[in-house]
């Protein structure tokens, strides 16, 4: 139908030609900027099988039709060869980039995470546990120098890269076992009955 008192929709302005009262570009083109807007659909798909198109496609979902056949024919204009695929390739390339900087950056996280789950666990270990500023137990008298941790010898402390955690727990138990013992263990010519 004729949009304002006598005058034609965009569409029908475009093509020069009385706006019916059933007009099925009246709803979409404005007498304004409806002109511009047609004369890209128009040369790209022309106006009649528009007005076929749009006849089966459901009134309420007729706007959105018109947006996207405007859409593709401003981008066919743009690039005669490809089209909107273009635009769409592009798009695609973007997203594989983004996706590529997002893993790149979890990877980064579970890193850093690891180092830091690592550095937690160090201190978690016996040589580094219950030891005052000076290495020495904060607890004085609660255990024999013989179970002071801090005798433990640093070469338990300095473990491979490839050395699992648990690898690296029985080496310090190893190690607190030999230094709890060997204070108990005899030597040669030493009288253990003998009284210092």
């Amino acid at each position: 139908m004729a949009t304002g008192a006598g005058s034609p929709c965009g569409a029908c302005k475009f093509l020069r030609r009385k706006c019916a009262a059933d007009c099925v570009f009246a709803p979409y083109f404005c007498s304004e900027q409806g002109p511009a807007r047609f004369a890209a659909i128009h040369k790209v798909f022309g106006a009649s099988n528009v007005s076929k198109l749009l006849l089966h496609v459901p009134v309420p979902d007729r706007c959105e039709a018109v947006v996207t056949i405007a859409y593709e024919a401003q981008a066919r204009i743009r690039d005669p060869v490809y089209g909107c695929v273009a635009h769409i390739f592009a798009l695609q390339q973007q997203v594989a980039y983004l996706q590529a900087q997002l893993m790149q950056v979890k990877a980064q996280l579970a890193q850093t995470l690891m180092d830091q789950s690592s550095r937690n666990a160090e201190n978690l270990w016996p040589g580094n546990m219950g030891l005052g500023p000076t290495g020495s137990s904060p607890f004085p008298g609660s255990f024999p120098d013989h179970m002071n941790y801090s005798n433990i010898s640093p070469r338990v402390h300095s473990t491979p890269s490839n050395t699992t955690a648990m690898e690296f727990i029985k080496a310090c138990k190893k190690q607190t076992v030999e230094t709890t013992y060997s204070h108990f263990r005899p030597t040669a010519g030493r009288d253990l009955h003998r009284q210092t």
